[in-house]
């Protein structure tokens, strides 16, 4: 009876492996194609806030497609970078303008009087 019950469990293994690893019929378990970023962000515009959160990104067996997270991170970090340059430059043409509009001061911040000619 052991006999018989331990070759049972060797076959319904056998069985089971074989059906899990395909044993020559592929039907079993068919190759799955890889996720693909499906809406990749716009190229022909600045991101917002609605691409940020509209996006999602393909998962891997072990995570998300590493790829895939570098390009959008990639691309996130120079938009940031060029906004921060333009508001960089914004904030000292104002300070310029400010400068310039407040007219020369002296050491106590009061304005200088225009000698007379």
């Amino acid at each position: 009876m052991f006999l018989f019950l331990l070759i049972a469990m060797v076959v319904v293994v056998a069985a089971v492996t074989l059906a899990v690893v395909g044993g020559g019929d592929s039907a079993a378990l068919p190759e799955a194609a890889p996720e693909q970023l499906t809406d990749p962000l716009p190229v022909n515009r600045p991101l917002g806030r609605a691409d940020v959160e509209a996006l999602r990104l393909p998962v891997a067996p072990r995570g998300y497609r590493m790829d895939n997270v570098d390009d959008v991170l990639d691309r996130l970090g120079a938009e940031l970078a060029e906004r921060d340059a333009r508001i960089a430059e914004l904030e000292s043409a104002l300070a310029g303008a400010r400068a310039s509009a407040a007219g020369p001061r002296d050491l106590f911040g009061k304005p200088e009087e225009e000698p007379e000619r």
